[in-house]
C-alpha cells in the first residue's frame, strides 16, 4: 500500500519538477554563465506567480499572463543590474535588496493579500496537479516538457548569437571581454535580466499549476535551483558537452531532485524538516565535485604512476 502512495505522487512531484526546471536554467545563467551569485529569484519567481494569477483573475488570455510574468520577472533582474552595475552594489547583496524589494510589490501586485487563488474551475488553465495522474492531453507534463523544450531551444538561438556569445564570454572572463571592446556592464544586466524573466515564467506555471499564488512561495528558490544546476552536471557532464544539451541537463536535475524529495517524504520524514533536507541534498550535491577533484583524481593519478613504473 505505501509504495502505492508514492507511484500516486511521482508525476505530480515529476511535473513540478519541470517547472522548476525552467527556473533552473534561470539560474544556471547567472550561476554558471554569468559567474554572479543571484539571490534575486526568491523573490521574482513570487513576482511571476502574482502577476500571472492576478492577470488570469481579471479574465486576462493564459499565454499574455504569462508574457506579463516573463516581463515582470525582467525588471526585477534590471532592478538587480542596476544596484549591482551602476552603484557597485556587489551582485549578492543587490539581489537581497532585490528580494527584500519584492516582497512588499508582491504584496501590492496581490491587492495587499498574502495569498491568492487561481483554481482550474473556474479559469482555463494551461497546468494544473489536478491532472497530474492522467493518461490524457491534459495531462501538465506533456505541455510543460514542450514549454521546456522550446525554453532550451530559444536559449540556444540566442546563445549563438554575437550579444549572447559576448554575454558567455563576460562570464568566462571579463578582462578579456572588456579587451575586446564588450560592455560588460550591460551584458551582466541583460543576464540577470534574462535570468529573472526565466524564473518568473516558471513563477507564473507554478502559480497555476497549485491553484494559488502565495507570497512567499519564493522563499529557497536558489536553494532548489543550485540543486538542480548542480544534480545536472554530476550526473551529465561526462555525456553532455552540448549547451542545450547542458540546459536540458539542469531541467533534469530539478526533476530528479523533486523525486528524490518525494521518496525521502514517503520514507516518513517530517515535513516540518523539509527545509533542512533541501539544504543537505544542494550541500552533499555540491561536495561531489570537491571530493571527486581531491580524492578520484589522487587515485587515478597514483594508478597512472605505478602503471609507468
Amino acid at each position: 500500500m505505501e509504495i502505492v502512495k508514492l507511484f500516486n505522487a511521482l508525476p505530480s512531484a515529476v511535473s513540478q519538477g519541470v517547472i522548476w526546471g525552467i527556473m533552473a536554467i534561470g539560474v544556471y545563467i547567472t550561476y554558471r554563465i554569468l559567474d554572479v551569485a543571484d539571490l534575486t529569484v526568491d523573490g521574482s519567481i513570487a513576482t511571476g506567480g502574482a502577476v500571472a494569477a492576478v492577470l488570469i483573475v481579471s479574465g486576462c488570455n493564459v499565454w499574455v499572463a504569462l508574457v506579463a510574468a516573463f516581463l515582470a520577472g525582467m525588471l526585477a533582474g534590471l532592478a538587480t543590474g542596476i544596484f549591482h552595475s551602476l552603484m557597485g552594489i556587489p551582485a549578492i547583496l543587490a539581489g537581497i535588496l532585490t528580494q527584500l524589494s519584492l516582497y512588499s510589490i508582491n504584496l501590492r501586485i496581490l491587492g495587499g493579500k498574502a495569498n491568492l487563488a487561481v483554481s482550474v474551475n473556474n479559469y482555463p488553465l494551461l497546468v494544473s496537479a489536478r491532472n497530474a495522474r492522467s493518461l490524457s492531453l491534459d495531462n501538465p507534463f506533456f505541455l510543460l516538457f514542450l514549454f521546456t523544450a522550446a525554453v532550451i531551444a530559444l536559449l540556444y538561438w540566442f546563445f549563438g548569437t554575437e550579444r549572447g556569445c559576448s554575454l558567455r564570454a563576460t562570464g568566462a572572463n571579463p578582462s578579456m571581454a572588456r579587451a575586446q571592446g564588450i560592455n560588460t556592464e550591460i551584458n551582466k544586466v541583460l543576464g540577470l535580466m534574462l535570468s529573472n524573466g526565466l524564473v518568473a515564467l516558471s513563477g507564473g506555471l507554478l502559480a497555476q499549476y497549485q491553484g494559488f499564488v502565495d507570497v512567499g512561495m519564493g522563499r529557497g528558490a536558489i536553494v532548489i535551483g543550485l540543486a538542480a544546476v548542480i544534480i545536472g552536471e554530476v550526473l551529465f557532464s561526462k555525456l553532455f558537452h552540448n549547451f542545450a544539451l547542458k540546459l536540458l541537463a539542469v531541467s533534469i536535475g530539478a526533476v530528479l531532485y523533486y523525486v528524490v524529495i518525494q521518496v525521502v517524504l514517503w520514507l516518513g520524514l517530517d515535513t516540518n524538516d523539509l527545509k533542512m533536507l533541501q539544504a543537505l541534498v544542494v550541500a552533499l550535491f555540491l561536495a561531489i565535485p570537491y571530493w571527486k577533484g581531491r580524492y578520484f583524481s589522487k587515485k587515478e593519478a597514483g594508478k597512472g604512476d605505478a602503471s609507468h613504473g
